[in-house]
């Protein structure tokens, strides 16, 4: 992962994000917070003190993590337990009260938004679109450093239907690349997870009529491997020579696993990047309305050098109505992982930042959190 941390450090370099991000949680689970100015000149946001409960995707867990340790080790009297149990328990939890704020990988669905709707006293829960999480394809084929697949063949692989490393309609796409007759073993997400329903979304939209299983947060196509969390799929194609799976790039790049080149909608084959995930996104459309802002990926965009294979990661909190004891960690937390600080931290650790279209209208919805 650590090397990639010049492909990645040129880009961050260059945004700016105005201000800091005022966000705050729906939860009641804090102790009342208390803000003061110490953590100012580190993180540029005011610390507060108190205990935040978060929990969703394991695609932001890296960043999570990171980003805990910074703002404890600036804010000594917070402390941010964010609990990586996949986007559908993360949104369920939230939904129930117990955390503040859910972290996930896809935006709320229209019966997920009712319920948390409920939670938030009726008022509308929104979806903040805060960090890029690429989709990496990543396998375990010693010899083999760089390895070219079309939308379709992964298709193929995952439905079981291309089961050796030299199929024919994988050989045609790596001239060059001697690949061995080794078996592929392909494994799958085993929980409920907005990493396996950004995958299966490219797979519908990109994969031709060979993928016939819908998208979801569950794995339905037959055969494969299950595996829980992006840490398990991580460690099983890390363990197993022939394997494959899709994880958050970030787990790739700790586990050291090498990453497939994408094909686009144009043809071309691109490799994974923080600024090939980032055009992408930029591509992206916002279909929610008001301070709602759920994105819509285009899986065939023709861009040029766009890696198609993106996902994009939430935080789900209330629009109004937010208790006033809940504010204060909650805010400072979310406003140093927004600032951009907060972002350029996350550059060697596999992730991208929003670009700036997207980041402005992210700014003026936490704005309007109350």
């Amino acid at each position: 992962m650590r090397t990639r941390t010049a492909q990645y450090g040129g880009w961050l370099a260059g945004l700016s994000l105005a201000g800091a991000l005022a966000l705050t949680a729906c939860g009641t689970d804090e102790n009342p917070g208390t803000t003061d100015t110490s953590g100012a000149e580190k993180l540029g946001v005011a610390c507060a003190t108190g205990t935040v409960q978060a929990s969703g995707s394991s695609a932001q867990a890296n960043a999570m993590d990171e980003w805990s340790k910074t703002y404890q080790g600036a804010c000594g009297g917070a402390t941010i337990n964010y609990q990586s149990v996949g986007s559908g328990a993360g949104i369920e939890q939230f939904v129930q009260g117990s955390t503040s704020f859910a972290g996930s990988d896809s935006a709320l669905k229209p019966d997920e938004a009712t319920r948390a709707a409920a939670r938030c006293k009726t008022r509308k829960a929104i979806n903040l679109p805060m960090v890029i999480g690429p989709i990496a394809v990543a396998y375990n084929l010693p010899g083999v450093e760089t390895l070219n697949l079309r939308p379709a063949v992964i298709a193929d692989i995952f439905s079981g239907k291309i089961t050796r490393w030299n199929d024919p309609e994988i050989r045609k796409d790596n001239a060059g690349t001697t690949l061995p007759a080794t078996g592929i073993q392909a494994f799958h997400r085993s929980d409920s997870s907005g990493t396996t329903e950004n995958f299966t979304k490219f797979l519908s939209a990109a994969g031709g009529p060979t993928w016939t299983y819908g998208a979801g947060k569950e794995w339905k196509a037959p055969g494969g491997q299950g595996a829980k969390g992006s840490e398990g799929v991580a460690a099983a194609v890390k363990q197993t020579p022939g394997a494959v799976s899709y994880m958050e790039l970030s787990f790739a790049d700790n586990a050291n696993l090498p990453t497939a080149r994408v094909a686009n909608g144009s043809g071309a084959f691109v490799a994974l990047t923080g600024e090939s995930a980032g055009k992408a996104v930029a591509a992206a459309s916002v279909t929610g309305t008001g301070n709602d802002l759920p994105l819509t990926i285009d899986y065939t965009t023709k861009a040029a050098d766009a890696y198609p294979l993106v996902l994009v990661t939430y935080e789900i909190t209330c629009e109004k109505g937010l208790p006033a004891e809940s504010r204060a960690v909650v805010t400072s937390f979310l406003s140093y992982t927004a600032s951009e600080k907060g972002q350029q931290q996350l550059a060697d650790l596999g992730y991208a930042p929003l670009p700036a279209g997207i980041r402005t209208k992210v700014q003026s919805a936490v704005g309007a959190i109350s």
